[in-house]
This record gives C-alpha cells, sequence and structure tokens, in this order.
C-alpha cells in the first residue's frame, strides 16, 4: 500500500498498479477454477435415442389409390392359379389339426429385437397394400430379425423351381385399423379374419409387433393363388379347406404350411397365408412367453 499526500494536505491510500493487475488476475484465475470442475465433468447432449422398437423407412411417392373401393378388395394381379401356370408337386403329408387358442397371454417382458428389412433371392417381395394404394402402408417389406431369418430357412429349404412371396410383413396399427374397419363393413363377415386394432401396448395385433407374415409359394419366380386370393375372406381360404379335395392346391398348401410349421412359424387356420413367430399367438400354442411388442415405423 502506498500512502500519498493531496495538495490540500489529505492523505490517500493507492494500490501500486501492478499488484492491482496481479490481484485482478488471481480474481479471474480463481473464478476459472471455480468454473473448471463444472466444465471437466460436463458432456456433450447425446441425441435421444429412439423409441423401443421403432424402425426406418425411406420416404418413396405413393401409388395411385385403386379405382374400386377398399371393401372387397382384391388382388387378382397379384398371383396365378397354380394350374394356369402349370404348379405341382409331389404328394405331402396331410395337415395337422390346426387349432387357433382361445385366450392368449399379453406382452408384459418383449425382447429389444430389432425390426429388419426382408431381403433373399429366393423371396419375393410383392408390397400388396402399398401397391394398392393404401393410404398408410408404407414400401418396403420389414419383420423382426428372427423371423425374417426362420423365413429365408423356409425359403431355401423348398425344392426347385419354388420359392416364397411375401404378400405382408410388419404393417402399422393405422393400416391394421384401416383394413379391419374396410372388411367389416360387410356385416356378414365373420369375426377374425382381420385381427381387432388394439392399442393396448400387452395385446398388440400380430402384423404390427413385426411377427407376422403373409406369404405364399412361387413357382418359377410367380407368386401363386393357393385356392382363393389373397385377403380372400371366405372359407376356403381356411388352410384345411382343400384337405378333402385332390389336386395340386391341396398339396401346395400342405408344403407351404409344413415347411413354415418346421421352422418354428404357426398357422392362423382362417388363412393359408396367415404365420406367425413371437407372437401372442405363437406363445399361446407353443407354451412360450410372446416376443414383440408393437413395433413403429419413422419415414426418412
Amino acid at each position: 500500500m502506498i500512502v500519498r499526500t493531496t495538495a490540500e494536505g489529505a492523505t490517500m491510500e493507492t494500490e501500486p498498479p501492478n499488484r492491482r493487475r496481479v490481484l485482478l488476475g488471481a480474481g479471474v484465475g480463481m473464478a476459472a477454477l471455480a468454473l473448471a470442475p463444472a466444465c471437466a465433468t460436463a458432456t456433450p447432449t447425446a441425441p435421444a435415442a429412439p423409441p423401443r422398437d421403432t424402425f426406418r423407412v425411406p420416404a418413396q411417392p405413393r401409388p395411385a389409390p385403386p379405382e374400386r373401393p377398399f371393401t372387397g378388395y382384391t388382388y387378382e394381379w397379384l398371383t396365378a392359379d397354380p394350374a394356369a401356370v402349370g404348379a405341382s408337386v409331389a404328394p405331402q403329408p396331410p395337415l395337422p389339426n390346426l387349432v387357433d387358442p382361445q385366450q392368449m397371454p399379453p406382452v408384459d417382458e418383449p425382447v429389444d429385437e430389432p425390426m429388419v428389412p426382408v431381403f433373399d433371392r429366393a423371396i419375393q417381395l410383392t408390397g400388396a397394400y402399398w401397391h394398392a394404394g393404401w393410404p398408410e402402408a408404407v414400401p418396403g417389406t420389414y419383420l423382426r430379425a428372427e423371423v425374417a431369418r426362420r423365413l429365408v430357412g423356409v425359403a431355401a429349404e423348398l425344392p426347385e423351381p419354388f420359392g416364397l412371396a411375401v404378400l405382408d410383413g410388419w404393417r402399422s396399427l393405422a393400416l391394421q385399423r384401416q383394413i379391419f374397419h374396410a372388411a367389416y363393413q360387410d356385416p356378414a363377415l365373420p369375426p377374425g379374419f382381420v385381427s381387432e386394432p388394439s392399442s393396448d401396448p400387452r395385446t398388440p395385433p400380430p402384423h404390427p409387433a413385426g411377427g407376422a407374415v403373409d406369404v405364399t409359394l412361387t413357382y418359377q419366380h410367380r407368386p401363386l393363388a393357393l385356392g382363393t386370393l389373397f385377403d380372400a375372406f371366405v372359407p376356403a381360404a381356411a388352410a384345411a379347406a382343400f384337405e378333402g379335395i385332390e389336386g395340386p392346391v391341396r398339396e401346395l398348401r400342405r408344403l407351404l404350411t409344413h415347411r413354415m410349421l418346421a421352422a418354428g412359424f404357426v398357422a392362423y387356420p382362417a388363412e393359408w397365408w396367415h404365420f406367425e413367430y413371437g407372437t401372442r399367438r405363437w406363445a399361446a400354442l407353443t407354451g412360450q412367453r410372446p416376443r414383440y411388442a408393437e413395433a413403429h415405423a419413422i419415414t426418412t
């Protein structure tokens, strides 16, 4: 400290300039030290993890909607009559007794399994709902990874020149709702052909969970209509409807069903094209826990 006398005789105390600079620097330094621990421990904000059971779907221009209403919509353009293309197979073992459970367990402990695009040279992807113009359909075909893996295994085991064609895999709950309401505008349609679009996370429909696949055989790369068209909600669509009728349809249905069952899928008795793995129906029929909750697509 320096004491100086003014012209009027008063005294005043001043700091030497150098010391003031030192003290000022020390103050800034202490402030920096006080902030240093917070800065040292702070980490960049990580992007929020996507919600469970979400996957990305690339955006594409939508096809034109069909000229007819969706109620009673059929898919003549999608498949061929086996007799018309000469598709036949050696006699196959009869179908087992296919039943549908009255009660299905809820999804209480879903597994963390990704949704994947289906891709295999022995599997055709028809994109039936997308090409038909359903507003809530998405491009591409997606299934749970284990479901897709098992489906590829089925295709690999089929005799030449047969393969598989996927008619539909995962669908959004919104599309499930559209199909359900379109189908049941017909008051005479029995329940069960289209699963109710439950929004309860413990009771997801099989397709929105990614564990259901609608599939048919191909013959020389041509998808086949095995006795009925896809989504023909009629008695002849039942998997065992042709068991008492000799001919290629019976044997082809048997071939498809036996190969899918052998791969761990379960069949839905009302629809020859519908099979499931990891779903509530699958759990009820196999005595296991259901694996899959509802999956959600993010369009990018």
